[in-house]
């Protein structure tokens, strides 16, 4: 339980101090491009976008953190009144999410 009330700290820091777009299709392109630093995604993706989104992290090198929750969680823990299956963090901003995934992989 710990675990995720950290990630919802960092990311609602992240959130507050850094820069990022919601939804797949522009999570996607900028995958694609490597203009973010790292993905999150919901549990409830469609299972071809994210096979889609891993695919093309990985070949740009982009942790992905997978987020138990289900997109409308996600969208509630951002604060927004709709789903949100995927999230592409450009800038962190001040939160330590980026290093603790990077920890996390290692």
């Amino acid at each position: 339980m710990a675990e995720v009330t950290g990630f919802e700290s960092e990311l609602k820091t992240l959130l507050r101090t850094g820069k990022v777009v919601f939804g797949s299709k522009k999570t996607i392109k900028m995958v694609k491009t490597g203009k973010v630093k790292m993905v999150i995604i919901a549990s409830t993706l469609r299972q071809d976008l994210k096979d889609d989104i891993l695919a093309y992290a990985k070949i740009s090198n982009i942790p992905v953190y997978q987020y138990n929750g289900s997109a409308y969680e996600l969208g509630t823990l951002c604060g927004k009144p709709f789903m949100i299956s995927t999230i592409g963090v450009i800038d962190p901003g001040e939160s330590r999410l980026l290093e603790e995934i990077k920890e996390g992989a290692q």
